[in-house]
């Protein structure tokens, strides 16, 4: 057991070294021979925790998640749809670990690539999430018509492509206030003090 923890211990501190080393490099200039330096190890040490770069990677990106959903951006089963928008700006002020999501998963969609599993699973559980959320805010319908299983997928298109627009041209895509905007679509109106819906005058 106490070789177990002191292995999870091990675990825990590349993943915090590796998250640092993507704020200062980016994804491309995070190796793993830079993650084995900052943590003492040798490449090979390294190695025995996390068999390749992009386990390592996805491995950050998972604990990201956990960090992220347990942060209180959600709520039951479902995400609380102005959380969202604080997540999103949050975001916006770690564009390593946000390059480094996008870059993977971009690259995931090739036949058998490690992040595969990991990103098909990821968002079928974001899917039946932001479909809770969107159920928990409008109930069965959404202003425009759609259910919330047939808006969950559009929510998470536009959270994680707008990051690619963002990351390619910081200058000219706001990505918070862009996001902020979608919302308002989806609600119909214009957004309330406490992010609900504000009927449109008839």
């Amino acid at each position: 057991m106490a070789a177990r923890a002191r292995s999870e211990e091990r675990r825990a501190e590349i993943l915090r070294a590796t998250i640092e080393v993507i704020a200062e490099r980016g994804y491309r200039g995070t190796t793993l021979g830079a993650v084995a330096e900052r943590v003492g190890l040798t490449q090979q040490g390294l190695l025995h925790h996390f068999p390749t770069k992009e386990a390592l990677l996805v491995a950050v990106l998972d604990e990201r998640d956990q960090w992220d959903t347990g942060g209180g951006a959600r709520r039951g089963d479902g995400w609380r749809l102005e959380l969202l928008a604080s997540l999103v700006d949050y975001n916006a002020m770690r564009p390593g670990i946000v390059q480094t999501f996008s870059a993977l998963l971009g690259e995931s969609v090739t036949e058998e690539h490690p992040a595969r599993e990991f990103f098909t699973h990821r968002y079928g559980q974001v899917r039946a999430d932001m479909a809770e959320s969107l159920r928990d805010e409008f109930g069965g319908r959404l202003p425009g018509g759609l259910t919330p299983e047939q808006a969950a997928p559009l929510l998470t298109a536009v959270m994680d492509g707008l990051q690619y627009q963002w990351l390619l041209d910081p200058e000219a895509v706001d990505m918070p206030v862009v996001f902020r905007h979608f919302l308002t679509l989806l609600r119909g109106g214009e957004p309330g003090p406490a992010g609900r819906q504000v009927p449109r005058d008839v």
